[in-house]
């Protein structure tokens, strides 16, 4: 029995204080909540999964693509492997590591004729150079991993948000570029049978060559802009397969950006409170440095005190080879605790906590901008949606108003009663206001990704 308390005596004496500072959780230094007219809501975004967000089926097969082959994720999920795993090893060291061993020996020696043959054998349980931590340094160090590890799974929830986001704006764009391309080649086409009707009328002399020189100029535009488009689509794939990590199938491509889109991702839910950008991950993994460095002051605080180690064994002994768990065996046991008491180090530990405290300061000031930019990004996204639906909605109007004006001027010159003059004019203004149309529903359904991101949404997931 006493071989075993040997072993068991140190774990009396593990974890009794901490040196560390009690952590408080600082105030977030922003208003308690955002200056714009919104609904409360019961729920937020961080309650949503991204499934649930995108409505879009293809959209979600390439979301879900990208998940499952990005290597920057893959990356995230490593480190957070690697932290557990230095969490790990700190944990254990608050817990004596116990070893047993075994050991025989058989020795001839020779005195002129006479011939001598000794054997031992012995076998032991104990722990070695275990530190008792009366002052929580070992706890400190732990609980500095551990806070570590926290913020690094954080770290993985924003890169896999920010992930989510770059991949549905990519797609959208697409969207987005493939549906200028198409407007550009309809309105050459247009052009093109204009410039021929003009071209005709000059031929005969009803019409001067200033008309036909405005005809083509339309025409030349829209081809330039053929050009143009046809190669933002192709870059637009290539962006978004590079973030996909593998190639995107073109049954999931989008054929355009209709009028319809809106409903492809989820009207986002706000609250008011601003308290809700504290479960921001990369806010959560800000605090979670901070609560590190809290730690570490302890460890740097402990360093003040004495270090006691112990190493400890029990066992039995015999001295033959063969009767170890027989009889004749004797007890054997060594207890040897070693205090290690700093006495000058030329301020060694001054600086380490000096250090230790600068650090904690640093990592206040980083947590508490973290939460400011947080703050500012989900208040821009907020303001801009507040006026996007009101110029969606006149853009589609003034859309719909130069439709009606390039019809009628185009009737009037087609009847010989107007100049070509008022018609270029007309279908200019027309073609802009659709080109800007496409880029203003693009917008709408960006700022609903932005808010998605900034409210910290999607950390769940229905695979998961």
């Amino acid at each position: 029995m006493q071989k075993y308390s040997m072993v068991l005596i140190p774990l009396l004496f593990a974890g009794c204080m901490s040196m560390a500072p009690e952590y408080i959780r600082p105030n977030a230094p922003i208003p308690s909540s955002f200056d714009v007219n919104t609904s409360v809501q019961k729920s937020t975004l961080q309650d949503l999964a991204w499934e649930a967000f995108v409505r879009e089926p293809s959209l979600q097969a390439v979301v879900a693509q990208a998940l499952e082959n990005s290597r920057n994720l893959k990356k995230a999920v490593a480190n957070i492997e690697m932290a557990r795993a230095t969490y790990r090893v700190s944990k254990s060291a608050q817990f004596p590591s116990i070893d047993a061993s075994a050991t025989g020996s058989k020795a001839r020696t020779i005195s002129g004729e006479s011939t001598a043959i000794s054997e031992s054998s012995s076998a032991t349980v104990g722990l070695s150079s275990y530190e008792l931590d009366f002052f929580g340094k070992v706890k400190s160090q732990s609980e500095a991993s551990l806070q570590t590890y926290k913020g690094v799974e954080e770290a993985e929830k924003t890169v896999r948000i920010a992930l989510i986001a770059e991949t549905m704006n990519a797609w959208l764009n697409y969207a987005a570029d493939k549906t200028l391309l198409t407007l550009a080649e309809q309105t050459k086409e247009s052009a093109k049978r204009s410039l021929d009707v003009v071209q005709k009328r000059v031929d005969l002399g009803v019409d001067t060559k200033v008309s036909l020189f405005n005809a083509q100029s339309v025409y030349e535009q829209a081809r330039a802009d053929v050009a143009n488009y046809t190669t933002q689509v192709a870059q637009d794939r290539s962006a978004l397969e590079l973030l996909v990590g593998a190639k995107v199938a073109d049954v999931h491509l989008p054929k355009g950006l209709e009028e319809g889109a809106h409903a492809w991702l989820l009207d986002v839910p706000v609250g008011l409170s601003s308290g809700v950008l504290l479960n921001r991950p990369d806010v959560k993994e800000a605090e979670y440095n901070l609560k590190s460095a809290n730690a570490n002051i302890g460890v740097a605080r402990a360093a003040y005190f004495p270090s006691i180690t112990l190493t400890t064994k029990g066992g039995v002994g015999t001295n033959t080879l063969t009767g170890l768990f027989d009889g004749g065996t004797s007890k054997i046991w060594s207890f040897a605790p070693t205090v290690t008491l700093p006495i000058f180090d030329m301020g060694e530990r001054d600086a380490n906590l000096e250090y230790a405290k600068a650090k904690r300061e640093l990592y206040l000031a980083s947590y508490e901008a973290t939460i400011q930019t947080a703050f500012s990004e989900v208040q821009s996204a907020l303001s801009r949606r507040s006026t996007i639906f009101e110029q969606y909605e006149a853009q589609k109007a003034l859309v719909e108003a130069n439709a009606k004006s390039y019809a009628i001027y185009d009737a009037r010159y087609q009847q010989g009663v107007d100049t070509y003059l008022n018609t270029l004019l007309s279908q200019r203004s027309f073609y802009s206001s659709q080109k800007t149309l496409i880029n203003v529903r693009l917008e709408e359904l960006a700022n609903r990704v932005t808010l998605y991101r900034v409210l910290g949404g999607g950390i769940e997931q229905k695979s998961e």
